[in-house]
């Protein structure tokens, strides 16, 4: 093991289980630019998934525990840290919120089985009234 290697995990002979919670928050923070990339280029226009938001969630709540739990600097919380992290999560879970909502009031057509969008009167795909 390369000695930058162990000195991200190891302080004094101790394991640093915060600095893995830390890394794997980073890592899961940035893979969500990848899927809000690969869901626009799939479209051919901007889109911003769920996946995006359960990754900007966990990423950040991961950081945030980081933040607060590491013992990596004992008795120095850096608070700029903790506060740039401790209310990220609100946003992220009132657009999962708007997302089930919209999903779920989508509507199921009777003649074919498409599923069409919240408030439309007829299908897309057979042209069939739908019930409100």
């Amino acid at each position: 093991m390369t000695d930058w290697f162990h000195g991200l995990f190891w302080n004094n002979g101790n394991f640093q289980y915060w600095e893995i919670v830390g890394w794997v928050g980073n890592f899961v923070f940035f893979t969500r630019f990848f899927v809000q990339w690969y869901a626009t280029e799939k479209k051919k226009q901007v889109v911003v998934p769920a996946a995006f938001w359960w990754l900007s969630l966990a990423g950040s709540l991961l950081l945030l525990a980081y933040a607060v739990f590491s013992e990596a600097k004992p008795h120095r919380r850096n608070w700029v840290f903790v506060a740039s992290y401790a209310f990220t999560w609100i946003p992220y879970v009132r657009n999962l919120i708007i997302h089930h909502r919209h999903v779920s009031a989508h509507m199921l057509c009777g003649s074919c089985g498409a599923i069409c969008p919240p408030k439309s009167n007829f299908c897309f795909a057979c042209g069939a009234r739908l019930e409100q």
